[in-house]
């Protein structure tokens, strides 16, 4: 059976730990070449070590315009070109009131969050565009669509990025660039802490899965599949979609 990626190019942010390497181990067993990206070099080597060969690895931030270009550039060197933009790496603030998060911490969250996506455009679209066209995946959030008290400068960042998207997709189409988001659900990944503002026990985790129908938070593999999905070529009429994966918590 041939595989959904087989020789496509992607490259992924925020790819050391939870989405991000579900995203990246996913694209490498369906055939692509992987670009593991993340601020944590060491961890983007382990991941990339763990799939050998379809896979490379770079230390980025993603708030740097420097590093966005010499990330797309590794890809283009590596592998050839560049197909998938996923656009995963995230940052929050500890859920609290409104008025407690400081000046830096906000620059930050908007940094990772949206001025990323616009240093990644400029670097990848260019790349696409010799391919024929391509994929960009935004890892926003039901945050940016059903926002809730404590995360409010969290959830605008990640309605920026849904507002993006739907614009990038419409601007891109003429270039066969489909632009995409993925809107996850509170899941286990290492921002768990953050998102609750409270300790990790059970009994904080069952607050949140009580307003989740489906009972549980998001995993790695849901929405690394919905990756797979989104930037699978039988998808090629799929733009400007926020794809809900929250078992229900939009409903």
């Amino acid at each position: 059976m041939a595989r959904r990626l087989a020789d496509k190019v992607a490259v992924v942010t925020g790819g050391a730990s939870g989405f991000g390497r579900g995203i990246c181990e996913l694209y490498a067993a369906e055939g692509a070449k992987v670009v593991v990206a993340d601020i944590n070099g060491q961890g983007a080597r382990e991941v990339a070590r763990g799939i050998g060969a379809a896979a490379t690895h770079v230390a980025c931030d993603v708030t740097r315009k420097a590093d966005v270009a010499a990330m797309v550039a590794e890809a283009v060197k590596v592998f050839g070109g560049l197909d998938i933009m996923v656009n995963n790496a995230g940052y929050t603030h500890k859920n609290q009131p409104v008025l407690g998060v400081s000046e830096e911490e906000f620059d930050r969250i908007f940094a990772v969050n949206v001025k990323a996506i616009y240093f990644a455009t400029l670097a990848c679209v260019p790349e696409m565009e010799k391919r024929g066209g391509g994929v960009i995946i935004n890892t926003a959030s039901t945050a940016g669509v059903r926002p809730r008290p404590g995360l409010t400068w969290y959830n605008g960042s990640k309605g920026a990025a849904i507002t993006l998207t739907k614009s990038l997709a419409a601007e891109l189409a003429p270039k066969k660039i489909r632009v995409c988001a993925i809107n996850p659900v509170i899941g286990e990944t290492g921002m768990l802490e953050q998102f609750m503002g409270v300790p990790d026990t059970p009994e904080n985790r069952a607050k949140f899965v009580a307003t989740i129908p489906l009972g549980r938070m998001s995993r790695a593999a849901d929405i690394a599949n919905a990756a797979l999905f989104l930037a699978d070529p039988a998808s090629n009429f799929i733009t400007g979609v926020a794809l809900e994966v929250d078992g229900g918590r939009c409903v």
